[in-house]
């Protein structure tokens, strides 16, 4: 009996000591990186592992897209205007085995080199450019960075500018710059207007004249409308004729 005893005692502190040490848990969004005496081992998928104690060290990596963001870079453009750009990196690890391996942090490295791009690619265009090629200036980005992180086992799934922040000066001058082309519209709108509109009545004064009677019409009907004003007026009327004659 003191045995058994003994024996499922030497069992229960194998378990506690050596078994469930070794016990891990990949959840279905990582992948497990084994190094054993410091070397790379294997990879485990998700789902309960056993790795030997004290020998193996498991490396969890997460798999999944991550977003991260660029902070705010102080950027001088082509045409020499002082800008603060950021922007944020969505990437995603393809090989865990690079990730662990071929850089000590593979978050700050993809950071620190996106930080970099961004205000490499920035300096080559002008603000306008910079303020109307975002797209543009975005996928110049995506493609260095990932050139640069593929050797990692990164992949960089997207690349967006966020703010352009100008200095104030530059605010007001575009601002005035803006009110400007507004006011210019404003009067080749209002220009466009009175122009149709004398058209529209040399066409009706030519109508009219080459209208017989239509002058004298028109005369009777402006008649009307005085005649409608209770205020006091003098009329003197003459015939077309007489006027046309008058006027030879």
């Amino acid at each position: 009996m003191d045995a058994i005893t003994a024996s499922l005692g030497i069992i229960f502190v194998i378990l506690v000591f050596i078994i469930l040490p070794g016990i891990r848990i990949v959840n279905q969004y990582e992948r497990g990186i084994v190094l054993r005496l410091g070397k790379y081992s294997r990879t485990l998928s998700p789902g309960m592992r056993v790795i030997i104690p004290y020998i193996d060290k498991m490396v969890k990596v997460d798999v999944r897209t991550t977003p991260m963001d660029i902070p705010k870079q102080e950027v001088i453009t082509k045409d020499n205007v002082t800008v603060n750009v950021d922007a944020i990196v969505y990437f995603k690890v393809l090989n865990a085995e690079k990730a662990v391996l071929e850089t000590t942090n593979y978050t700050y490295a993809t950071s620190t080199f996106a930080q970099t791009a961004l205000r490499d690619v920035t300096g080559n265009f002008d603000l306008d450019e910079i303020l109307s090629k975002r797209d543009e200036i975005s996928m110049k980005i995506r493609e260095i960075v990932d050139a640069q992180t593929d050797k990692w086992g990164i992949d960089i799934e997207n690349v967006k500018l966020q703010n352009i922040e100008l200095p104030a000066d530059m605010k007001r001058a575009m601002a005035k710059q803006a009110e400007a082309e507004r006011e210019r519209r404003a009067a080749i709108i209002s220009a466009e207007g009175e122009k149709s509109a004398a058209n529209a009545v040399a066409e009706a004064a030519n109508l009219l004249a080459r209208t017989p009677g239509g002058l004298n019409i028109r005369t009777l009907q402006t008649l009307e409308k005085i005649s409608s004003d209770p205020s006091q007026k003098t009329v003197i009327m003459l015939p077309t004729d007489i006027i046309n004659k008058l006027g030879r």
